[in-house]
């Protein structure tokens, strides 16, 4: 897949999405849809993830945030555009 048809988005993801195992699920989530980024915990218990893949695999990815895993509770996801920084993989920081 060549870079210029890869989009890359900022996620920032507020409600209950720590101490839920919402990094490893958004890990396995974004590996099995064919996302490449990372996810991390921010202070004051929000969650901020760097997406980047087609244009198809971010919408399944994005529609996977907005429920999370079983025990989160979602309430706002706050997405902004950036710039293609070529990650290989998904991790969780």
């Amino acid at each position: 897949m060549h870079s210029d048809n890869r989009i890359h988005k900022n996620i920032r993801i507020t409600g209950k999405v720590q101490g839920v195992g919402f990094r490893y699920h958004a890990m396995h989530a974004a590996s099995n849809i064919g996302v490449t980024g990372f996810v991390r915990n921010l202070s004051g218990g929000a969650v901020y993830i760097e997406a980047e893949g087609s244009l198809s695999s971010i919408e399944a990815f994005i529609a996977w945030c907005r429920q999370g895993p079983p025990r989160a509770r979602v309430d706002h996801l706050d997405i902004t555009e950036g710039m293609v920084a070529g990650y290989q993989k998904f991790l969780v920081k």
